[in-house]
């Protein structure tokens, strides 16, 4: 596996229960993680990370994750590869 982490929501790879996501072609994703993409779209599709940030943000706290913890992990998204793309 090429990233360690998604570059889509950073979740580390290896907490993928899926190993990543698919492509259209039904082959592994090496850069998007099985809850951000499958079949070669993404699962929540926007273009604005901070809709995303809250969405992920969410869907954190209803796995019972803390808010701190929710707010921790997803700060840091508008780094990851999906969103730089948006910005260029």
């Amino acid at each position: 596996m090429s990233n360690k982490t998604c570059q889509s929501c950073g979740i580390p790879m290896k907490r993928d229960p899926e190993q990543g996501g698919t492509n259209a072609d039904g082959s592994k994703s090496e850069i998007y993680c099985s809850y951000c993409y499958r079949d070669g779209k993404f699962t929540y599709e926007c273009d604005d990370v901070k809709e995303f940030q809250e969405h992920c943000r969410q869907m954190m706290l209803e796995g019972g994750h803390s808010r701190f913890t929710a707010w921790l992990y997803s700060r840091g998204m508008k780094r990851l590869g999906r969103w730089k793309k948006m910005r260029t």
